[in-house]
């Protein structure tokens, strides 16, 4: 088995504007450091078109209806305090994401991979079950880890969130559930102004390492290592999903954290050694957020590295 990676050209088709920082130009530079030789045996597919059965997994069908009947023939449409966009091509792009990330699922549940990267857009962890924000139209990784179980009977599932921003749908749409994990480690306070130590669902279900600005590697790893993810091994996950963004890089221009390329390549490792003891090594990861594009580039490509070393 080998590492899938699931992208397609509709994902550049989602423009929200000249200036936006969503831009297809962070794809441009996913693919570009993904296309390398160093990157030869990854297998690559179409990411295929989402369902409507599985966005209702998480969004309510009157969000749907009024995202798919307000997308604009020209132009621009609003969706939230002016940061999510659509354009006429993003109704297929997030449609893609949601695919690619139910797609991988399915190929690491039946063993057709040993793990799988969403190389699309756009990002997705903001998005409420009810509204878009954040440059977030639907939640692909909590779309993901309920297909898990409606597809393939698993039960527990948990999603990992390194972005720099707290993912509040993900967390949202897990709160209620024991048998559903989060875990985040974010910038605060930040943007959107979630995801405090004391927010931890019905369970204990939910954890939230908050990072105070110009937070280094040296701190990132000593929380992790001693929060977030004793609290995983604890879950024993039957599968892991990452929601993996690259904002938190040193270079990025919308985050105040100071991680590097290794610090990625080092959580990632982690993350799929919970996923080998508990969840036979299954492990699908979502592109999130990265603004700066040789940051965004050259932290998932140390990302993918690691996952390439199953």
């Amino acid at each position: 088995m080998t590492t899938l990676i699931y992208t397609h050209e509709a994902c550049f088709a989602h423009q929200p504007g000249t200036h936006h920082p969503e831009s297809p130009k962070r794809l441009e530079a996913v693919l570009g450091a993904l296309r390398k030789p160093e990157f030869s045996t990854v297998v690559w597919r179409d990411a295929p078109l989402g369902t409507r059965e599985q966005v209702l997994l998480v969004h309510r069908a009157e969000y749907v209806d009024a995202v798919e009947a307000a997308r604009p023939s020209t132009g621009y449409l609003v969706l939230d305090a002016g940061d999510t966009v659509m354009s006429p091509g993003s109704w297929e792009a997030v449609m893609r994401c949601v695919g690619a990330a139910c797609a991988g699922v399915d190929d690491v549940v039946r063993g057709e991979a040993r793990n799988v990267f969403c190389a699309t857009r756009p990002c997705g962890h903001h998005a409420e079950a009810d509204r878009a924000m954040g440059f977030c139209v639907f939640n692909q990784a909590a779309i993901a880890a309920l297909h898990a179980r409606r597809a393939h009977a698993l039960q527990r599932v948990a999603v990992v969130d390194f972005d720099v921003h707290h993912g509040n749908g993900t967390q949202h749409a897990f709160w209620d559930d024991a048998d559903l994990f989060y875990g985040s480690c974010h910038q605060s306070p930040f943007y959107p102004g979630t995801g405090a130590r004391s927010e931890s669902g019905v369970a204990g279900n939910i954890v939230n390492v908050p990072l105070a600005r110009g937070c280094d590697s040296a701190t990132f790893r000593d929380d992790m290592g001693k929060e977030l993810l004793p609290a995983l091994r604890r879950f024993e996950p039957e599968l892991l999903i990452i929601s993996a963004g690259f904002d938190a890089h040193h270079l990025d221009p919308l985050g105040g954290l100071c991680f590097a390329d290794d610090d990625y390549h080092w959580i990632t490792r982690e993350l799929m050694a919970v996923a080998d003891a508990s969840a036979r090594g299954r492990v699908v990861s979502i592109l999130e957020g990265g603004y700066s594009m040789e940051g965004l580039a050259s932290g998932t490509a140390a990302h993918v590295r690691a996952l390439l070393k199953s």
